[in-house]
């Protein structure tokens, strides 16, 4: 049977910096940032927050599983489901986590391991020697993580540094850039280079621009300016992404509204939402 040329991504954490669970946000999801990306036959997630624990319970029926683990960057919200993530507990599956943005002697295992120890943690990171091999990579390089998988990296303007990614499949492009902060002088040429024709950009739309100059140096960027990024880049699709965590449904309501008239076919991502390129 041939393998399937199907692109699909799917969010199962939009939120940003703290989880924010409850009835205000229950339409668009309290969980911070988890992305499933399935090229083909090969399952790719990006970041290990809250939302992974949910898509967890829904993968542990699919072991044995070969997956890829990409982060960001190590933010706790970017690893906090980690933990509470079944099938890395599974010695049937083979995971493969990495990381780009960390500077040695760091190392994503050292991080998580950091992460995972008491008096924080009372499961240690060695629980997870059966299933799991940590990768470390220079931000900027180009990995082949599956069949016909392209997946191009990039730095991103956020303290302790972050890492973007551009997965190219059957012609089409998606661009994960979050957790950037955009720049005074104009679009961030290491942005434009990840997002550049891509079908489908998933961007940090933490702020609003009325809000922004109250943050700036924090390390985000404003939905608006994700519009014009996706503008520059020719982006076919934009998807505001890591939302605030206090604005709630009608916030986000808002936000949808005001982005749909800047730019026509701009999505605000939801728990749940699947998009298929």
């Amino acid at each position: 049977m041939p393998p399937s040329s199907d692109f699909v991504v799917r969010f199962w954490g939009v939120r940003g910096s703290i989880p924010s669970p409850g009835p205000e946000t229950a339409r668009y999801g309290g969980n911070t940032t988890c992305i499933e990306v399935r090229c083909g036959d090969h399952l790719m997630i990006f970041d290990a927050g809250t939302g992974i624990r949910p898509f967890g319970s829904q993968l542990a029926a699919e072991a044995p599983l070969d997956l890829d683990l990409f982060f960001t960057h190590t933010h706790y919200d970017h690893v906090a489901g980690l933990p509470f993530f079944a099938p890395a507990f599974d010695p049937r599956n083979r995971l493969r986590l990495w990381a780009g943005h960390l500077p040695p002697p760091q190392t994503i295992r050292s991080v998580l391991c950091d992460m995972m120890i008491a008096p924080l943690f009372p499961v240690p990171l060695s629980a997870f020697d059966h299933s799991c091999t940590f990768n470390d990579f220079q931000c900027g390089a180009t990995l082949t993580p599956g069949p016909g998988i392209t997946l191009r990296t990039g730095p991103l303007n956020h303290p302790n540094q972050c890492c973007g990614y551009r997965v190219e499949y059957e012609g089409r492009v998606l661009a994960i850039v979050t957790d950037t902060e955009h720049r005074a002088e104009g679009p961030d040429p290491a942005v434009l280079d990840l997002a550049r024709g891509a079908d489908v950009m998933v961007y940090d739309g933490m702020y609003t621009d009325a809000v922004y100059p109250r943050h700036v140096g924090w390390g985000h960027s404003t939905w608006q300016e994700g519009c014009r990024v996706a503008d520059a880049a020719g982006v076919g699709r934009a998807v505001i992404f890591h939302h605030e965590p206090n604005h709630d449904d009608s916030v986000m309501d808002g936000i949808a509204a005001e982005a749909e008239a800047m730019r026509p076919g701009t999505l605000v991502a939801y728990e749940g939402m699947i998009l298929n390129l």
